[in-house]
């Protein structure tokens, strides 16, 4: 049996805190992955580092939108963050553009996900007005 994920994630969060040549350190982790035969685990081992160094005080998100953020979007997505993080040294905001959004923002943190979209709100309003017709 292999190492567990959480300590595989604990100890690349853990490196990925100090000074790091980010394009060496993603080519180790893909070479880690592919040669333990783990390379399914990525996206899971994504968020467990993400939740590592938001425990750590090194919060990011990942802010899908349809456009470019606005810089009075990005303080409002950082002022959101850090209510729910007060211990956040650091907010990282990658964007991330995504025509299917349509208008609005999903904020995609290591564990959670607040969606904030024109998609989800009309999705939500179709539920609401379906509901019980069945």
């Amino acid at each position: 049996m292999g190492i567990p994920r959480h300590i595989i994630a604990a100890t690349l969060a853990q490196r990925s805190l100090g000074s790091i040549d980010k394009p060496h350190f993603a080519t180790e982790i893909a070479a880690y992955l592919i040669d333990t035969h783990r390379s399914g685990e990525l996206e899971s081992l994504l968020r467990d580092i993400m939740q590592y160094r938001a425990d750590h005080g090194i919060v990011e998100v990942i802010a899908v939108s349809a456009t470019p953020l606005q810089p009075n979007v990005k303080t409002e997505i950082e002022t959101q963050i850090r209510q729910l993080y007060p211990q956040a040294k650091q907010v990282i905001i990658t964007p991330e553009h995504d025509p299917i959004v349509v208008g609005g923002v999903r904020l995609q943190l290591a564990n959670q996900q607040l969606d904030l979209s024109v998609r989800a709100k009309l999705n939500r309003f179709k539920q609401l007005t379906t509901a019980g017709k069945e």
